[in-house]
């Protein structure tokens, strides 16, 4: 009975052993594999790929009237992309050159001056006027010659004194009045003419201008990434219409924590790998590096020991062509540091 009792201790304290091993050796395999996963390995530093683009918009509103582009089409310098519908504009066009011809006739009119019948209707009247000084000088020497006889009062030969006096004037007036009509408008006249003109000319220019915005060119060569309006809507003054991007100008952004820029300085150049193109290698040179801010700041969560660290931008150009390389790609680059 003694024996059966010690026997059944035994085997207890047995189980209690394995039990335990059992526990201990599960415990260090799970220390070992979190060790393995949890271990700091190298940062992996992500950006991605960006591309210059502009805006293309009008001057003036307008209707879509044709769109000769799709998203996606290569274009070059110079090749039409929308034609707007401005009536309003054209209309204006209308107005302007109206009152260029206005400004034009004027103008004309200053330089030729009189027309030729106006120069000889004055003419006509400087030699009536003429005819009339000749027979009142003769009137008033038959006069003066009486008066020296004593035959004719003092009075009469005032009178006709002053009546010669007159048709001299008149003859001076009606030539003045030939001299102009002979000569056209003033120096001042041809000049205010002419400056009309100039006005008028500069109207129809700007007009004319805003008539060449109504077909929009494109400036650079790029791809079409956006279109904004369908056929027929109406676009605002400076509206953007469409994006092109200049795919030959194209860079990596990255955005960094300032304890990883130890490779990352201003002008250095350092390896990539671009997932989205098997993961290919590339090599890049920073060109651009600047502080994104305290709202971009890395909190330490720590009272002692750490310090808030910030997040720098940078910026780093392709040292060479990159085939198949699209904007929003990622690009990765393996730091040394741990983390």
């Amino acid at each position: 009975m003694v024996s059966q009792q010690s026997s059944r201790q035994r085997w207890q304290n047995s189980n209690m052993l394995l039990a335990f091993l059992t526990l201990l050796g599960v415990i260090l395999v799970v220390a070992i594999v979190g060790f393995f996963m949890l271990r700091k390995g190298p940062e992996m530093i992500q950006g991605q790929a960006e591309v210059t683009e502009y805006r293309v918009s009008s001057k003036v509103p307008g209707r879509i009237q044709e769109l000769r582009v799709k998203e996606g089409q290569r274009v070059n310098a110079g090749d039409t992309l929308a034609i707007l519908e401005a009536p309003d504009v054209r209309a204006k066009l209308e107005q302007a050159e109206a009152a260029k011809a206005a400004a034009d006739a004027q103008n004309e009119k200053a330089i030729r001056g009189a027309r030729q019948e106006q120069i000889q209707a004055a003419y006509e009247m400087w030699q009536k006027a003429i005819a009339g000084v000749e027979i009142a000088r003769k009137s008033h020497t038959r006069i003066q010659n009486l008066y020296n006889e004593g035959v004719m009062p003092a009075q009469k030969l005032d009178e006709i004194t002053a009546q010669l006096n007159a048709a001299i004037a008149t003859e001076r007036a009606a030539k003045a009045q030939y001299d102009m009509a002979k000569n056209g408008a003033d120096r001042e006249d041809k000049l205010a003419a002419a400056a009309m003109v100039g006005r008028a000319e500069g109207a129809v220019a700007e007009v004319e201008s805003y008539i060449q915005e109504t077909i929009l060119i494109a400036q650079t060569a790029g791809e079409v990434s956006e279109i904004f309006p369908k056929m027929g809507e109406l676009v605002g003054t400076g509206a953007p219409i469409m994006t092109i991007s200049i795919l030959n100008d194209m860079w990596v952004t990255f955005n960094v924590r300032e304890d990883l820029l130890n490779s990352l300085s201003m002008g250095a150049e350092f390896d990539a790998f671009v997932p989205a193109l098997e993961n290919r290698n590339i090599r890049l040179k920073v060109n651009y590096l600047k502080d994104l801010g305290t709202y971009a700041a890395w909190k330490a969560t720590k009272t002692t020991g750490q310090f808030d660290l910030k997040t720098f931008e940078v910026r780093a150009l392709p040292l060479e062509q990159i085939e198949g390389l699209r904007p929003g790609m990622s690009v990765i680059i393996k730091n040394k540091l741990s983390l």
